[in-house]
């Protein structure tokens, strides 16, 4: 028995990784141009995402592709799992919603936000919300920011 479960823990720690991996990749799609893009890149990065960005110069087609309404536009698209990042939204965000796996389309931050991770501009920060986009193209606020804000729950 010892045996068998040597030969069978490699691969049980394999699927394991796998299994991880695909949960925690976010395939990001962004204009080659924008630089706000790539800090949103290096701030999943450095929260423990594995990201894999492709510059695109046609964003509007791949936002349609994915369902993403004019109205919840921003800068780049990314997905994870089964569900569409939009825009400018915190890893901790992407994380509950990994976590809590609600049925929705996924999550935006609409436009581009000051202080919202990418948008860091010295100490100013707007208050933003983060928006869980529904399947019939209604939204609901997810969380709001920042984080210390008396409206934050």
């Amino acid at each position: 028995m010892l045996q068998q479960l040597r030969f069978s823990l490699p691969l049980i720690l394999a699927l394991l990784a796998t299994s991880a991996t695909a949960d925690t990749l976010i395939r990001v799609s962004k204009s080659p141009t924008c630089g706000c893009c790539t800090e949103w890149v290096e701030h999943l990065r450095d929260k423990g995402f594995e990201v894999e960005a492709r510059n695109r110069n046609d964003m509007h087609t791949v936002k349609a592709a994915l369902g993403i309404a004019p109205r919840y536009a921003s800068c780049h698209t990314a997905t994870v799992g089964d569900y569409v990042i939009e825009g400018h939204v915190p890893a901790a965000d992407v994380k509950r919603l990994l976590a809590e796996k609600p049925d929705a389309l996924g999550l935006t931050v609409p436009g581009m936000p000051v202080g919202s991770p990418g948008m860091e501009m010295g100490d100013r920060v707007d208050n933003y919300s983060v928006l869980l986009l529904k399947r019939n193209g209604s939204s609901e606020v997810f969380s709001r920011h920042p984080q210390n804000d008396t409206h934050s729950h």
